[in-house]
């Protein structure tokens, strides 16, 4: 007896028996047929509903008695022919009507943290119903392409906005937070320096390394050069007052704190060339936000914390010159007019580590943030910000930490799955606590979060004061270089520059460009500029509203 494998395409159950091929005769008995008779059909799928109005397939075997042996092999080969025919013409079905029409899916891939789906009837259920719905299966994380669906997402995270202010901590809480630190600190600083300087007794001797155990140093190749420099000179940069030694110590009169991927390199390199501008011996030391938690690098988790005398030392080179300058033949009567600045771009935003050293939260929330320190001791600092489209932003983030397997197909389910990580998040929690949420930013395959400007700028105008906080947009910056820096220089009590000096600055080449390989990818695609752009239109508005500055709705003309 030979067997044959036989299809059979069935448009309603009821249809099977008549449409089986080679499944007619006198000779057939459907009872003796299991298959035949619709037992162990393969049904497809969708929203957890069986679908009959597609093809179902069966495989099955056939007893035929009236093939030879030399037949039967040769149409088995020809069923098998068939079945992938079959099979392909299916594929390309779903394919062409899926590409042809958004809401026709044949197989809807199907989210379950924040369940997408495409039936049109679901605009009709209200916002409080589907985000019960959306619960069911929270650890099947898939995505869905269509706008529709997506959108759904977007219009239950924009119901749960809410811009709440902040409860400040005491100065007493933070002092017991941060106690090392504000031993070393003074409360009051030098009169005749525009910086927060003050001089430190140094009991050292001359054979003494100050920079043997700084962690910056010990971490880092490419900074222990200047290591070496500070230390073959610290000796004569010394004060001397009665048999005693002192050092002079500072801290930045301004930071640029922000944001990611929004030309603060660019910032950077320019007022560094600025006779008067001195800034860290390290781009961005991510001292505030990471490194005296003990986090050098994100995925390599914790090491031993940073101390507050690390981070001064990255100001030593600076303040040897502010030195000389108050140390003149004038003496002490002298102003330095140099400034120091502090550029790490994740001041602003970064507060994932509060988790694991702050455990009075509230809700979630954390109870201290960067900016609570910072204007502890520096009261009268300067913040710089530079924005851009967070929609751009994020596309330009992703380009450049992402290590492999880069493409606008990729970013646009990144975004997906981010959105409803962080839709998940809000119905539960707070705006702010899901925004400084260490375990959701983690889980997020794209930083949706950084982009939402307006709530760590609300949260820095809780503590310091609005006009000193200089927010730029990369855009106008980009378009006129001489504008912007005149604002940063007039913000910054700058003094006047020759034309050759402000040539240097404005006319170099912008810094920190996109890398070819990521310009090749090309734009994102048009769908996922869309959901971005419904994502973060109301944190825009809000923004443009503290700001009073429509620019910073980002719309396109």
């Amino acid at each position: 007896m030979r067997h044959c494998i036989h299809c059979c395409i069935a448009l309603l159950p009821n249809d099977l028996h008549k449409q089986c091929f080679r499944c007619q005769g006198q000779s057939h008995n459907i009872q003796k047929h299991p298959l035949c008779r619709g037992e162990n059909k393969v049904l497809l799928h969708l929203d957890s509903k069986q679908m009959n109005l597609l093809a179902v397939l069966e495989v099955r075997t056939v007893h035929n008695e009236s093939w030879t042996g030399l037949f039967c092999l040769k149409k088995g080969k020809l069923c098998s022919l068939m079945f992938g025919l079959i099979i392909m013409m299916l594929v390309m079905a779903s394919y062409i009507l899926t590409g042809a029409k958004g809401g026709l899916l044949l197989i809807q891939p199907v989210l379950r943290y924040g369940t997408f789906t495409s039936n049109s009837d679901l605009d009709n259920e209200s916002l409080g119903d589907m985000k019960d719905h959306y619960q069911t299966s929270k650890m099947n994380i898939s995505y869905a392409k269509d706008y529709p669906s997506i959108k759904i997402v977007i219009d239950t995270i924009t119901s749960n906005i809410e811009f709440i202010t902040r409860h400040l901590p005491d100065l007493e809480d933070l002092k017991k937070q941060e106690m090392h630190m504000f031993s070393v600190i003074p409360s009051k600083f030098l009169s005749n320096s525009k910086n927060p300087c003050w001089y430190e007794e140094y009991q050292g001797n001359t054979t003494r390394n100050p920079y043997a155990t700084n962690s910056y140093a010990l971490y880092s190749k490419r900074f222990r050069t200047i290591f070496d420099y500070l230390r073959k000179v610290f000796w004569n940069h010394l004060y001397h007052y009665k048999d005693k030694h002192y050092r002079l110590r500072c801290l930045p009169h301004f930071y640029i704190i922000g944001q990611p991927k929004c030309g603060t390199t660019d910032l950077y390199d320019r007022l560094r060339l600025h006779p008067d501008v001195r800034f860290s011996a390290i781009k961005e030391p991510h001292w505030w936000t990471r490194k005296r938690f003990g986090i050098i690098r994100l995925r390599d988790g914790f090491h031993d914390r940073y101390p507050v005398e690390d981070y001064l030392d990255l100001f030593d080179l600076a303040a040897h010159q502010i030195q000389s300058v108050l140390q003149g033949d004038a003496g002490n009567d002298l102003m330095s007019n140099i400034i120091i600045g502090e550029a790490s771009a994740s001041t602003m935003w970064d507060n994932n580590a509060w988790i694991f050293f702050y455990d009075n939260s509230t809700e979630g929330e954390p109870p201290f943030l960067i900016q609570d320190f910072i204007h502890a001791f520096q009261p009268n600092a300067k913040l710089i910000v530079m924005l851009r489209d967070p929609v751009e932003r994020l596309y330009s983030d992703y380009l450049y930490f992402a290590s492999a397997n880069k493409s606008v197909e990729d970013f646009h389910e990144k975004v997906a799955e981010s959105l409803q990580l962080f839709e998940n998040c809000l119905s539960d929690y707070s705006l702010r606590a899901c925004v400084y949420n260490n375990s959701l930013n983690n889980a997020m395959p794209v930083r949706l979060q950084v982009g939402l400007y307006v709530v760590f700028l609300l949260d820095w105008l809780t503590v310091f004061n609005k006009d000193q906080i200089l927010v730029l947009r990369l855009e106008d910056h980009a378009s006129n270089v001489k504008f912007t820096m005149h604002m940063v220089f007039q913000f910054l009590d700058l003094g006047a520059l020759t034309e050759k000096q402000e040539a240097l600055i404005t006319k170099s080449p912008a810094s920190n460009t996109r890398r070819p390989e990521d310009r090749n990818l090309g734009p994102m695609l048009p769908l996922t500029k869309e959901i971005l752009r419904d994502f973060y239109q109301p944190f825009n508005t809000k923004l443009a509203q503290v700001l009073s500055d429509d620019a910073f709705l980002w719309k396109k003309p």
